[in-house]
């Protein structure tokens, strides 16, 4: 299948957030390039080679809208204006298997692992995820995802019921079942997210405790001991009410998806009802709410 390939230009400082801010917005690979044709600056070999003046360029299934990915980006850095762009459409090439040959098996605290099929997994014996990267957002390559899967392995919710809202690719979810969660909802408003969450919650054997659908296909009564947002700070906002709802009593609502100076305003629509403790990584920022009223 073709692809789109999206271009920006930034600079050293802005190279990794431009980078992650790319993969929130579905980028399934990303890659630097010199825009300056300047000798690399030093580095270690196996670290990422990097520019003063660099071209960040983003693949995406070829059906993107480069404007509304532009846009979005804008809005997770805090950009006054869309950034300028080049966009074009790449022949069929295996550019998902290139970028999933660069994936290795992560650890995320306490047992849990994220593994892809094609590896060995490292703790045989571990809670290990085995999950190829794929179309769908969430393989725990991402800040706001390792934050989340961080927080699962240090709080094994044994025998809780998890809702996963923006499920993506399943891998909260999931996470939560193998760590030993009685009943998770994966909820998403794209089909193609849900129909990868299925694939992957039976290819690690917890489908049958996996529910999945669009966020109107849950229940007005439904409620969960751990609710999971691993979204963006706009939505995370427009959904407060609806997000609040979803928690039980004296239960968890985690919040995700958001950089580090957007947490003050995503939390002030939440405080009335919510205390958060706020975790940061790599300038992305979860906060993890207990309920006070």
């Amino acid at each position: 299948m073709p692809w789109l390939k999206l271009t920006l230009r930034t600079e050293l400082d802005h190279a990794t957030s431009w980078s992650e801010a790319l993969e929130a917005c579905g980028a399934i690979s990303v890659s630097l390039e010199d825009a300056g044709d300047e000798p690399l600056l030093a580095c270690a070999l196996e670290e990422t080679p990097l520019w003063s003046q660099m071209w960040v360029s983003a693949l995406f299934d070829a059906g993107t809208d480069p404007k509304q990915v532009c846009a979005q980006l804008a809005q997770i850095l805090g950009l006054d204006q869309t950034p300028a762009y080049t966009s074009e459409i790449l022949a069929d090439q295996d550019w998902e298997r290139a970028w999933m040959d660069r994936f290795q098996p992560m650890h995320f605290g306490g047992d849990l692992w994220v593994v892809p099929s094609w590896l060995k997994p490292p703790q045989p014996d571990a809670v290990n995820i085995i999950l190829d990267p794929g179309l769908a957002f969430g393989t725990g390559t991402h800040a706001t995802t390792a934050l989340c899967l961080t927080w699962l392995a240090l709080h094994p919710p044994v025998n809780k019921d998890i809702i996963d809202f923006g499920c993506g690719s399943g891998i909260l979810a999931i996470a939560a079942l193998k760590l030993g969660a009685r009943h998770a909802y994966g909820v998403d408003v794209d089909p193609h997210a849900l129909t990868v969450s299925r694939d992957n919650a039976e290819a690690n054997h917890v489908a049958a405790h996996l529910a999945l659908g669009t966020p109107d296909s849950l229940a007005r009564t439904t409620q969960a001991d751990v609710v999971i947002a691993n979204i963006l700070a706009q939505p995370l906002i427009l959904l407060a009410s609806d997000l609040m709802q979803l928690v039980k009593p004296s239960a968890t609502l985690i919040l995700s998806g958001m950089l580090e100076n957007q947490t003050e305003e995503v939390s002030r629509h939440y405080r009335d009802h919510f205390k958060f403790e706020r975790q940061v990584h790599d300038h992305w920022a979860m906060l993890v709410g207990k309920r006070t009223s």
